[in-house]
């Protein structure tokens, strides 16, 4: 039984995102192991609130993330 976190900065992704998340990951496990593992694959989205998440000892929020996905646009 595949237990799978996906953690992320809460605010930055709507929940049609993280579903599609949810379904591309168990999809994925799906696509190695077979048709029967979907019925045993947990997938678990973990928000962090902003401000407790960190690169390089700065702290993140969800708005630094956008900022940086504009400047990828």
């Amino acid at each position: 039984m595949p237990l799978i976190d996906i953690q992320l900065i809460d605010g930055v992704f709507d929940k049609d995102q993280k579903q599609r998340m949810i379904k591309d990951v168990t999809d994925a496990v799906v696509a190695i192991e077979g048709e029967v593992m979907r019925g045993v694959t947990w997938v678990r989205v973990l928000e962090v609130e902003g401000g407790h998440w960190a690169i390089g000892g700065q702290p993140l929020g969800a708005a630094d993330i956008h900022a940086m996905q504009r400047a990828d646009a």
